[in-house]
């Protein structure tokens, strides 16, 4: 690195666009919140919409399997804030489906549980 400028292009300097400028200075999704571990998936059959931005492209080609929003991050690059004002677009272009995670008055009772798993040790 001789060149004062050559050493902002290593991957080492980090991503060039800085991430309040991907979200366009927004810091929440618009609509209801994305839970980190909400499992986000790609509407089937969705047309396309014109003006979207790479990041967005990139997060609809990484939902077309059922991802969870922190996995999104993780695998974007992105921080969790920005992808979920990136999601809160898509949700709001009727692109992605979010399915919240269980509550736990939705999980089987431990009892229930453990009566599955002594039956199965019968078997």
């Amino acid at each position: 690195m001789n060149d004062a400028g050559d050493r902002w292009l290593d991957q080492d300097a980090g991503p060039i666009i800085r991430p309040y400028t991907v979200a366009r200075g927004r810091t929440r999704p618009s609509g209801p919140a994305f839970d980190m571990v909400a499992i986000v998936r790609v509407v089937p059959g969705a047309p396309p919409v014109p003006g979207l931005s790479p990041e967005h492209l990139n997060i609809l080609r990484m939902c077309a399997e059922p991802m969870s929003v922190v996995d999104l991050a993780s695998e974007s690059g992105l921080s969790l804030g920005v992808v979920r004002v990136l999601l809160g677009d898509l949700r709001d272009q009727k692109l992605v489906t979010v399915r919240p995670p269980a509550s736990v008055s939705q999980l089987p009772e431990e009892r229930i549980l453990r009566e599955v798993i002594q039956g199965l040790q019968a078997l």
